[in-house]
């Protein structure tokens, strides 16, 4: 390669990374087998919230095409904003064809140890199992079925615009919730550079929340974000202003592919 091309190809990447663009789209992961049910009514109303904490589900773009995981899904948290294609199986209660729905993990169904894995304990581990949103269970079966085997795989998130930041917390401790993640939905780890400090290592706090123990107020905020799937890294630089605050949600322009 040439000294041009090179220098070209130079500015390219680092132009990337500026704007905060992933190179690789992520791919997917193979089908497997798991259980579903569903809860609340056809409003939805009852899965707004979650131990992700994206709060109100429609406000934060999720709406209600979501899903509870079973313990050894959710992962921790780290499957947190994680999208699945789910299908009906070998099941009468499947509708014709087993058409297959998008749903994103927002929450975890907890164990019910009171209950036989196989009769109502449906998340206890070591159960793969899908505790959906009525509207989403009720395209891919009647809902009459309660409970239905299912084919799922991990796709690519969809999503408009860049990644969203939720602030909590106080002038001594940032909480961010990490919200509308394309790509492989997920995140590994995080930092954050103030525009008077260098780069400061988040901890995860639980879900899709990170946090800082500095004295941030008054600087403009930028976030480094890795994929726990991909383990690609971007950059959101100038996320938030100085004159953030906490309980506002700040859009960014990068996000993961």
């Amino acid at each position: 390669m040439d000294q041009s091309m090179y220098r070209k190809c130079l500015v390219i990447l680092s132009i990337m990374g500026m704007i905060g663009t992933s190179c690789a789209a992520y791919a997917g992961s193979p089908w497997r087998r798991a259980s579903a049910t569903f809860y609340g009514d056809e409003t939805a109303r009852e899965t707004m919230g979650g131990a992700c904490g994206y709060g109100n589900l429609w406000d934060s773009g999720y709406g209600a095409a979501t899903s509870a995981l079973s313990t050894v899904l959710f992962n921790d948290g780290y499957s947190c904003g994680q999208c699945f294609q789910i299908r009906c199986v070998s099941s009468p209660n499947c509708y014709y064809g087993s058409p297959a729905t998008v749903v994103t993990a927002t929450n975890i169904c907890p164990p019910n140890w009171g209950q036989n894995s196989n009769n109502g304990g449906w998340c206890n581990p070591p159960r793969a199992h899908f505790d959906l949103t009525k509207p989403a269970f009720m395209k891919i079966a009647n809902w009459k079925a309660g409970i239905i085997p299912v084919s799922y795989r991990r796709v690519a998130c969809r999503r408009s615009g860049g990644i969203k930041f939720k602030f909590e917390g106080n002038g001594y401790w940032l909480l961010v919730y990490v919200m509308n993640v394309g790509g492989a939905g997920d995140i590994k780890s995080m930092a954050v550079k103030g525009s008077r400090t260098n780069w400061i290592d988040m901890s995860h706090n639980w879900g899709a929340s990170y946090q800082a123990f500095s004295s941030l107020y008054g600087q403009s905020l930028s976030f480094r974000l890795t994929s726990y799937t991909t383990r690609q890294t971007i950059y959101a630089w100038n996320a938030a202003p100085a004159s953030w605050s906490a309980g506002k949600t700040y859009n960014s322009y990068a996000n993961f592919s």
